[in-house]
């Protein structure tokens, strides 16, 4: 580990690793005074679960047995089941080969959830959390990143995925899924457009991809999923969460599926959250990558840069 391994960092300069780990630390208690002040619990749950929710594309680490999880969902959500309303953790997640300048195996989330609420109340309450720790690094309305300038005032610009794909393809979201290249398109030619000159939520994604999301009352083609993206960045996905086991076992059944055509190991089925969802409440939840945000604020392009250890140096 060199502790001094220094990047560019648009107009601010170089920072040594070391920097950009006080940084962390400084972002790491702003979160937890934030949640605190709105009442929410911190909570730790198992690393190692015996049944890693089926995700056709997030591959699970096996550990004796069981699997390292690739997020807390599973049982932050049967926390929601028993009775706790409002919870946040901040957890290391691993997810099998993904490694790059943006992607570790091993990297840390943030995890929230509050009942009662849905994907747009978590909207707000995401963009309060990032002003808040903007505001207690001394950011002031401008983040300068990689040489960009991004106005940090609220409210954050909203767009629909269909209009995403209507502005920056030639295509709509709807022919994208069906010819099989939805991932592509959002990842290759709307993803660098976004968030440029001011944070945006791009939300309301194609049912077939709203994953543990809520399908909108008033339009079931489309899920109650957003994700957050900061000067191209995606920073975080939320969704209006689904609460209904039948339909969830559906939606599981087809990522299984999935999971044996490419050939990836089948997990164990995952009854103890199926049972508990039918008695979760209606509720929103939020996954932040804290790797990603810390590179933002300590402008890096790497994430190597804002880790202690990369898996190279251990």
């Amino acid at each position: 580990m060199s502790s001094e391994t220094t990047q560019k960092t648009g107009n601010e300069g170089q920072r040594s690793r070391r920097e950009c780990l006080r940084i962390r630390a400084s972002i790491l208690s702003a979160i937890r005074r934030f949640f605190a002040d709105r009442g929410f619990l911190e909570v730790e749950t198992p690393l190692r679960i015996p049944a890693p929710l089926p995700e056709a594309h997030i591959d699970a680490v096996p550990s004796d047995g069981w699997f390292l999880h690739t997020s807390p969902e599973s049982c932050m959500k049967q926390m929601l089941a028993a009775g706790y309303p409002k919870i946040y953790q901040i957890c290391r997640c691993f997810r099998k080969g993904e490694r790059g300048s943006r992607h570790l195996p091993e990297f840390t989330l943030l995890e929230w959830y509050f009942a009662g609420g849905g994907y747009m109340e978590m909207m707000e309450e995401c963009e309060a959390l990032i002003l808040s720790i903007a505001d207690a690094l001394g950011q002031g309305e401008i983040l300068h990143y990689q040489g960009q300038k991004i106005r940090l005032n609220a409210p954050w610009p909203r767009m629909t995925v269909r209009e995403a794909f209507l502005q920056y393809t030639d295509t709509t979201a709807d022919a994208a899924m069906v010819a099989g290249d939805f991932d592509q398109r959002i990842g290759l030619e709307i993803e660098p457009n976004l968030g440029l000159r001011q944070p945006l939520f791009l939300y309301d994604y194609p049912a077939e991809a709203g994953a543990l999301a809520r399908k909108k009352p008033d339009d079931p083609s489309v899920a109650e999923r957003f994700e957050l993206y900061i000067a191209g960045l995606e920073i975080c996905n939320a969704f209006t969460e689904l609460t209904d086991p039948a339909e969830q076992e559906i939606r599981f059944r087809k990522e299984a599926e999935a999971r044996n055509r490419r050939g990836r190991k089948s997990y164990p089925w995952p009854d103890r959250f199926l049972t508990a969802l039918s008695r979760m409440p209606p509720s929103t939840g939020n996954a932040l990558g804290i790797d990603r945000l810390v590179m933002l604020f300590a402008g890096t392009a790497a994430i190597d840069d804002v880790v202690a250890f990369t898996p190279e140096e251990l």
